[in-house]
């Protein structure tokens, strides 16, 4: 296996394991924080300016598909730089996007804002590059657990901001509220530090892949029929998370639910998620990874489907976020061990930000269609089925996956 020795002194002494993980994981909870209140603005910036709520779902879905498209670009700037510079960079622009929204006068400032700015943002910011740099950085035995940590933390940002983004509102006001969204994004730079440059710690494990270089390793991975699979399953995570975050809150308000419980239930599907995501990340390094993701989306369009044929009450949008919360990115440790395990580390970044832009792809569309389709048919029924539909595609697409070095990687290393 071809390997790259880490560098002495490419670090400070200070950016221990523990370090890294802790930057890591607060990174990760800021950058989901802000974002997964933004279906509680929907609402107010929509009447504020007499839009209709395709207006609002246009620019979230930008933001998803710009996340999606920066992903393979800013994982590639993590595989030569580091991902110190990439976090930084992506939390300003996500910081500036979210102080310019309270001031996007027009559609096109909003998609530019809340759209372009903070999609590019989260590509930079969010936890593809810390997924990334922990595998890069970490032991081996150790890559699940701490992208399970990463993705938990992650969701304590949901369950943090959902609430605190309605208490901001409701107390000064939904421009006020974004301002202070955005100053905390600036908390990003700083914490970026504890990662590091290119070299990361010093005692971090050998990078693992032959060095074949980033054109040659994106042709080896889409002719590579699990990554290929492996990248449409995640489609659909995207796609409903998207969807969910977006325009559940209105879709409980309209059925009777108070918006205060609507914030609550975004909050409990990141409670749960932490719980979900951890357990994830344990299992993903002791069981299949394959078998893990068909179940999570069985149980994803099974709960879905039972959550709107049952009436609508305060208890069954309660149990259905739990649900929900549960499975919402336990998806992410298998999916990103199963690129690890393919390909190896040297070009994680990447790899995986092509595997995520599929899921932003996905997450573009569950926003736009919600949105779209809410205007033409003034209800949310038909994407609610459609997200069932592709929770089976996905169950099936992953069953077949090898869960071993993929045979382009083997002869290229056989080679070096």
């Amino acid at each position: 296996m071809t390997t790259t020795s880490p560098q002495p002194g490419g670090a400070a002494s200070w950016r221990t394991p523990a370090v890294i993980v802790a930057c890591g994981c607060l990174i990760s909870m800021l950058a989901f924080g802000p974002r997964s209140s933004m279906g509680l603005f929907i609402g107010p910036l929509s009447e504020a300016h007499g839009w209709g709520r395709d207006v609002f779902a246009l620019a979230m879905a930008i933001q998803n598909l710009l996340w999606g498209v920066g992903g393979p670009f800013a994982g590639a700037l993590t595989d030569r730089f580091g991902p110190g510079p990439v976090l930084a960079g992506g939390g300003l622009l996500y910081a500036l996007g979210l102080v310019l929204m309270p001031y996007a006068d027009s559609s096109l400032m909003l998609h530019l804002s809340a759209g372009v700015l903070i999609g590019l943002g989260l590509s930079g910011a969010s936890f593809g590059v810390v997924i990334a740099a922990f595998s890069r950085m970490l032991p081996p035995e150790k890559r699940s657990w701490s992208v399970g940590i990463a993705t938990a933390a992650g969701s304590m940002g949901q369950f943090l901001f959902a609430p605190m983004g309605q208490a901001f509102l409701a107390a000064f006001g939904w421009q006020s509220a974004l301002l202070i969204l955005g100053g905390t994004m600036l908390m990003v730079p700083v914490l970026a530090a504890g990662l590091g440059g290119a070299r990361g710690h010093h005692n971090a494990p050998p990078v693992t892949g032959a060095n074949i270089g980033f054109l040659a390793a994106i042709r080896q991975a889409f002719q590579h029929r699990s990554y290929v699979l492996l990248v449409s399953g995640f489609f659909v995570c995207g796609f409903q998370l998207a969807f969910i975050t977006t325009h559940l809150p209105p879709y409980l308000t309209e059925a009777g639910i108070s918006p205060s419980l609507a914030a609550w239930a975004l909050a409990l599907i990141g409670l749960f998620n932490i719980v979900g995501s951890y357990a994830s990340g344990v299992l993903s390094g002791k069981y299949s990874k394959r078998y893990l993701l068909c179940a999570n989306y069985f149980l994803r369009g099974l709960s879905t489907a039972i959550f709107i044929l049952v009436p609508i009450t305060p208890v069954s949008v309660l149990l259905y976020a739990a649900v929900m919360g549960i499975l919402w990115l336990s998806t992410v440790p298998p999916t990103s061990g199963l690129v690890a395990l393919m390909f190896g580390t040297r070009y994680m970044g990447m790899l995986y930000g092509f595997a995520f832009f599929s899921h932003q792809v996905g997450g573009f569309l569950g926003v736009w269609l919600g949105g779209v389709l809410y205007e033409k048919t003034g209800s949310y029924d038909v994407v609610w089925w459609l997200g069932v539909a592709l929770a089976m595609f996905a169950t099936i697409v992953h069953w077949p996956i090898a869960e071993k070095p993929a045979p382009s990687l083997a002869a290229a290393e056989a080679k070096a």
